[in-house]
């Protein structure tokens, strides 16, 4: 039997990235949702249904580990994976997140990701 499709968030201000997360996470198996900002990030994480969130560290002019520590304080367990393009980002140095996939990322890291912390998240579940 087939497992079932894990839903990842995909908050990235840029559309080519969110694009080409959503298609090659779609050909994984996952449910892809998107946002373009913060904003429109907290609404999906409070629509539910959201197993993993890939986040950019910079979402337009706005910090995206400000929705890192929403996330940890509001929905415990939820596995963020940080996107940035800077490896010296206070985010990438303390760890915070559960990963971090450095941009330009390859297909084989971004499923990767999102395999590991699936497998994170039901681990703390069950």
């Amino acid at each position: 039997m087939e497992a079932p499709s894990q839903t990842v968030l995909v908050v990235d201000d840029d559309p080519s990235i969110r694009l080409l997360c959503r298609v090659n996470l779609e050909l994984e198996g996952c449910t892809v949702r998107e946002a373009g900002s913060l904003d429109q990030a907290r609404a999906e994480i409070g629509r539910g249904g959201v197993e993993v969130v890939l986040l950019d560290v910079h979402v337009g002019s706005r910090d995206g580990a400000e929705l890192l520590e929403e996330i940890r304080r509001d929905h415990p367990g939820l596995p963020v994976a940080m996107l940035t393009g800077s490896a010296d980002h206070p985010v990438v140095e303390g760890s915070k997140a559960d990963a971090v996939l450095f941009k330009p990322f390859t297909l084989e890291q971004l499923t990767g990701t999102v395999r590991a912390l699936t497998a994170q998240a039901a681990g703390m579940a069950g």
